[in-house]
């Protein structure tokens, strides 16, 4: 359960450091407008604000610790408690995310829905049950 957790924690900074890096660029997309158009599924006046995109990085690395606390590739203060909780909180959110995203995009048919379908909520139903896994199994 250490590799999952481990690698599980991996994947969530990784995605964290990419919410950071687009604070300040929509790297690895050109411009803006095509950020908007194919990551986050708006116009670009409709761009979620730096502050929260700062959160999510936040959030992320939030749950990353988390994780490799519940799996126990880092020591925790306190109880296990807050690590299962807050694993297992973790993992329905990713678990909604997943399946919220393949039900609105099935309807669909811009760049954004496709890439929510064939990437983005299946990575999501792939870290909540990793996230779920970890939180269950320790």
């Amino acid at each position: 359960m250490t590799v999952l957790a481990l690698l599980t924690a991996l994947v969530l900074v990784a995605v964290g450091v990419l919410h950071v890096v687009w604070v300040f660029s929509p790297w690895p997309l050109r411009s803006p407008e095509e950020f908007a158009r194919r990551v986050v599924g708006v116009t670009p006046d409709r761009l979620p604000s730096r502050g929260l995109t700062a959160g999510v990085a936040v959030l992320l690395a939030l749950a990353a610790y988390l994780v490799a606390a519940r799996g126990g590739v880092v020591g925790a203060p306190g109880p296990e408690w807050p690590a299962v909780v807050g694993t297992a909180g973790v993992a329905v959110v990713f678990l909604m995310r997943g399946a919220g995203g393949l039900v609105s995009s099935a309807r669909k048919d811009t760049e954004f829905a496709r890439l929510d379908r064939r990437i983005y909520s299946p990575l999501c139903l792939a870290l909540a049950a990793a996230t779920g896994a970890v939180a269950a199994l320790g």
